[in-house]
């Protein structure tokens, strides 16, 4: 396989696609497109800004397409005469009339070790469910959520304490591996590809904004994991009664239950803990609405009487 000769397409947005995108161009692959989401407004003045793969393809003077709805607006990339497309993290289902353009089909890096967590969340999932390890996979594209051939895979190791930050750095690496080693062996016909099994099939939905406010229900676990799965962006949050607070890092403090669900319980130098379902959390780092992420002891120390208030 020449590189250099391979027509090859990118699609992909957040900053993870943008990593693999540029570690192709520095490993030789001739682009001669990118495919990704529209650029959207950051921050508090909505500035409009270039999502990171679009920055990527700009410095290497790569033709950009931002189609709002892949699925109405593809007829571009007949033009571009790809014989491969490359995807991870594009945000949108591919139609099969783009799937048919590339003479090599179209492969997908997805964040799980397949059939396992199909769908939209799979890294904040592999969290939320509390999992151990998951991993990445080498994938046919075809037009149905993440149910194409399996081609390679590598596992990645999910530490106890494992936000969707540190775990999405993590990933880079892994997928930069996985795609420089596996995708000339692809072209040169090596890996047959395996059919995945429907039995095993399980999914990781997109996680909607409504989903970011923690239900302090759920066991406290979950509630651990959910706030790990949801930093260090968006962050999840409680409410203070009007007062939006993100919870940005905690831990199991013990199995008591002495008080309603959401009380404070504490709030001293060795802790701030709150009541969940079925024990206790420690909230360790933390951010009022509109003031400066701090620890619990500079949240304590800015906000006396907090024992007794419910968070909600």
């Amino acid at each position: 396989m020449d590189k250099k000769q391979l027509r090859v397409v990118f699609m992909g947005t957040p900053e993870i696609s943008a990593y693999v995108f540029q570690a192709m161009i520095d490993d030789g692959y001739h682009f001669v497109g990118l495919i990704a989401q529209p650029d959207k407004p950051i921050g508090r003045k909505k500035e409009i800004v270039p999502v990171p793969t679009k920055i990527v393809a700009l410095k290497h003077h790569i033709p950009v397409f931002q189609p709002l709805k892949i699925r109405l607006d593809y007829e571009f990339a007949k033009t571009l005469k790809p014989d491969i497309i490359v995807t991870i993290a594009y945000g949108q289902l591919v139609p099969q009339g783009l799937l048919d353009i590339p003479t090599h089909g179209c492969l997908n890096l997805h964040g799980s070790l397949l059939p396992a967590l199909r769908g939209a969340s799979p890294m904040q999932f592999a969290i939320i469910n509390g999992l151990k390890e998951t991993g990445i996979t080498l994938m046919q594209m075809i037009d149905k959520m993440d149910a194409g051939l399996l081609y390679a895979t590598r596992k990645v190791v999910i530490d106890p304490e494992e936000t969707m930050t540190s775990l999405v750095e993590k990933f880079k690496v892994v997928a930069k591996d996985l795609i420089l080693t596996e995708l000339p062996r692809y072209i040169d016909g090596k890996l047959p590809g395996t059919p995945q099994d429907e039995n095993l099939v399980t999914f990781a939905p997109l996680i909607k904004p409504d989903s970011e406010h923690l239900n302090l229900a759920l066991p406290v676990q979950s509630v651990v994991n959910w706030t790990r799965a949801l930093a260090e962006h968006p962050g999840g949050y409680l409410f203070d009664q009007e007062t939006k607070i993100k919870i940005y890092k905690a831990r199991v403090a013990n199995a008591l239950t002495t008080v309603p669900l959401g009380t404070i319980v504490k709030a001293d130098k060795e802790g701030l803990l709150i009541q969940g379902s079925n024990g206790q959390i420690a909230i360790l780092e933390l951010q009022k609405e509109g003031r400066n992420r701090v620890d619990f002891k500079a949240f304590i120390n800015g906000n006396p009487g907090l024992v007794g208030r419910i968070l909600k």
